[in-house]
């Protein structure tokens, strides 16, 4: 039996319909199937990283672990309580020194103010110029030392030699300093090995 037209463009369609749903379903699977494998591969290498080791490259070298770096003096947080900090002198004249001696020296502080002073830090101005101070904070009314000592090997000449003390103070460095006069070393030689810092006491002579 003849089928009619419209029967024939009926079947027609959906035989289009059909095709088209075959097409859309293997975009589908193929898609899903790209995305498992996907999945599957950054479970294995983890995060994006040549230089890691993983199942897909075991013999790669891992990336350097960066050196640690070195402890460094708290800083002063500025919301920290203000006070004063007061040496009984700021200046010393350690008068005239031989090329290659040291000169040692203390400043005498006393924390004046209500709150417990932090000194953070304590630079020389050259690094022929060490400071030592307290690294634990100073109760009010409480006193504390800053030790200098300068080398003046190569040092000649009128010296002013600063060191700058910074603290929870207001403002919050303090500068104190070492003066005097180096004579230069006869001929330019070496400096003699073994020379003992000059000790001088706070307010006296060497």
């Amino acid at each position: 039996m003849e089928m009619s037209k419209a029967n024939q463009i009926q079947i027609g369609m959906l035989g289009v319909i059909i095709v088209l749903m075959l097409v859309q379903m293997s975009g589908v699977f193929s898609s899903g199937d790209a995305s498992l494998a996907s999945d599957a591969k950054q479970s294995l290498v983890g995060p994006s990283n040549s230089a890691a080791p993983n199942a897909f490259n075991p013999s790669a070298t891992p990336s350097a672990v960066p050196p640690a770096t070195p402890p460094q003096a708290p800083a002063v947080d500025p919301n920290t309580p203000k006070t004063v900090m007061a040496f009984t002198n700021e200046e010393f004249d350690f008068g005239t020194v031989n090329e290659g001696e040291k000169v040692k020296h203390t400043f005498k502080f006393k924390n004046t103010g209500k709150e417990p002073l932090i000194i953070s830090n304590a630079k020389g101005s050259c690094g022929c110029t060490v400071p030592k101070w307290p690294r634990e904070p100073i109760a009010p009314g409480a006193s504390g030392d800053v030790v200098v000592e300068f080398n003046s090997d190569k040092k000649t000449g009128k010296r002013n030699q600063q060191v700058t003390i910074t603290a929870n103070t207001e403002p919050a460095n303090t500068i104190v300093r070492l003066v005097g006069t180096v004579t230069p070393k006869a001929g330019g030689n070496a400096p003699a090995q073994g020379v003992s810092p000059i000790q001088v006491q706070p307010g006296g002579g060497k």
